[in-house]
């Protein structure tokens, strides 16, 4: 394991392995994220970043290796562990009411109650308004229902919320696919300002172009087995993206079209000196 830069890693996998029956989804990754760091996990549909994501979170067991949250050895048994733990888990299908109000949906399973039971409107009201402010994020009104935020602001009031009720560690999972160029901009801008609170940030990305600009750290998966692993200053943006590309298939796809290419080309100007040559029999004959 790479040793930790900020002390012991809030989380840390040495090894770690996931089979489903005979299905090895997962095999022998290694990881640590520490405080202040963002660590970006990259691979392709099927890599194994959402076990990944499982694994860390308590959806999943790990079948092989360790896992360590603060240095202590752990398996989770259910994400409600994990959250305990300081492990908050933002997924990209963000589980928002989109008609209730902004500050409704903060607080969302953990209202504040006063005496008999009632709601605090006020302060869930003011504290929402309170914590979007302290991540930067500036709502014109958190009465508006979560439903008529943008898909990055939606983004960026779950990471608010994670970073209020306590979370250490925070796990995105592919938070820009489905967003433009601008809407994802502003994700990655309250990804480092949760890295500068002092977060380890796990970013699930598919993407180097959005992962290299917040990257401390990068895992590169392929087919569940780790294919790189390294700091920012070990890696270029155009290494990564080769990486993530597959530079060596691609330089073989290349030459197999180059390939096909001169063949065509090939038959192409066979075809032209055969009719040449039948113009030439056929004048001859005339």
């Amino acid at each position: 394991m790479t040793a930790a830069r900020n002390g012991t890693p809030l989380v840390e996998l040495d090894g770690v392995g996931k089979h489903y029956g005979n299905i090895i989804a997962l095999h022998g990754v290694s990881l640590d994220v520490s405080a202040g760091e963002v660590t970006c996990v990259l691979g392709d549909n099927g890599a194994g970043k959402s076990t990944l994501i499982k694994i860390i979170s308590g959806l999943h067991r790990h079948d092989e290796g360790v896992l360590r949250v603060q240095g202590e050895e752990v398996s989770f048994a259910s994400p409600r562990e994990a959250l305990d733990r300081g492990i908050a888990t933002v997924y990209q299908d963000l589980a928002v009411v989109p008609l209730m109000p902004v500050w409704r949906n903060f607080f969302l399973g953990s209202e504040k109650r006063r005496a008999f039971g009632l709601m605090d409107i006020p302060y869930m009201r003011r504290t929402a308004r309170e914590e979007l402010l302290r991540m930067g994020i500036d709502l014109r009104d958190v009465d508006q229902p979560i439903g008529t935020l943008s898909g990055g602001e939606r983004q960026c009031v779950a990471i608010a919320r994670a970073v209020h009720f306590g979370a250490k560690v925070l796990i995105l999972d592919e938070p820009t696919a489905a967003l433009g160029v601008k809407q994802a901009g502003v994700v990655l801008r309250y990804i480092v300002q949760a890295r500068e609170r002092g977060l380890g940030v796990v970013f699930i990305t598919h993407n180097p172009h959005h992962a290299y600009p917040v990257g401390d750290r990068f895992l590169v998966l392929k087919r569940g087995r780790s294919l790189h692993h390294c700091a920012k200053s070990e890696i270029t943006r155009e290494e990564l993206t080769a990486l993530m590309a597959g530079g060596a298939e691609l330089e073989e796809l290349a030459h197999e079209l180059q390939s096909a290419a001169d063949d065509r080309a090939g038959t192409a100007a066979a075809e032209e000196l055969a009719r040449e040559a039948e113009g030439l029999h056929a004048t001859k004959e005339d």
